[in-house]
């Protein structure tokens, strides 16, 4: 009678070994969340110049396109309308990047602590 062979094949016996421990680390030092709320400040004020850019991007080249074509005002009335279209969307994907941001922090707060596992 042949006895179960207790390898599994591997040639190396290092496969064999458990895993290295590893600890999740609670503490977030402070000058990185320093600089990722300077960050969130940064991306939210570009909100209000990217609205205004685009604005004014639609009125110079409906202006431009009114004096090519001697449509005045209608495609400047035209281009203003896609300005403010480009620089709400760009409102409206802040807000939402915001809101993600905002329940992915409220579900990490709300996650058991990690506990340190002893070897």
């Amino acid at each position: 009678m042949q006895t179960a062979s207790s390898q599994s094949g591997d040639m190396s016996q290092a496969s064999r070994m458990k895993p290295a421990h590893r600890t999740d680390v609670a503490a977030v030092d402070p000058a990185a969340r320093k600089g990722k709320s300077l960050y969130q400040g940064l991306s939210a004020s570009s909100v209000g110049l990217e609205l205004g850019l685009s604005v004014a991007i639609g009125v110079g080249v409906g202006l431009y396109l009114d004096d090519r074509f001697g449509t005045t005002p209608w495609l400047l009335l035209l281009f203003i309308g896609f300005g403010l279209a480009a620089g709400f969307r760009g409102v409206l994907r802040a807000v939402a990047r915001e809101d993600r941001r905002a329940a992915a922090e409220a579900a990490e707060s709300q996650a058991p602590a990690p506990e340190a596992k002893r070897g």
